[in-house]
């Protein structure tokens, strides 16, 4: 079929107005019916069937993306609330590290002055 059923009827309506133009005496029993073809109806009617069928596929791929979403949101907050709380972690471990390092200097500087002292003490 080259034409739609769209086209063809589109197409039966202009040699309709033509054909009234030419004729503007013609009754209502003689004005030419839409006619419609039973292939014609059937093709529309598969058309129709075809397009309801994709519409609902395509909203079983879109529930189904949705909730991917929505588990993949679920799944970056949950992400990103342990990689806040490993980085308050690391946070603690660094400033407890530089709290160690700063009483190991302390320590290291009074270890001197203690040999120090026995130094002068052994002259």
């Amino acid at each position: 079929m080259s034409k739609t059923f769209w086209e063809s009827d589109t197409a039966v309506e202009t040699a309709n107005k033509t054909a009234s133009e030419v004729e503007p005496q013609q009754t209502h029993e003689e004005s030419p019916a839409l006619a419609v073809s039973a292939d014609d109806f059937a093709a529309l009617e598969e058309r129709i069937r075809r397009a309801v069928e994709m519409v609902k596929r395509e909203r079983q791929a879109r529930a189904g993306a949705e909730a991917r979403c929505a588990e993949l949101e679920a799944r970056l907050s949950q992400a990103e609330a342990e990689m806040q709380a490993q980085s308050s972690l690391a946070e603690q471990l660094q400033s407890e590290s530089n709290a160690l390092r700063a009483e190991r200097e302390q320590v290291r500087q009074r270890v001197e002055r203690l040999l120090k002292q026995l130094d002068t003490l052994e002259l």
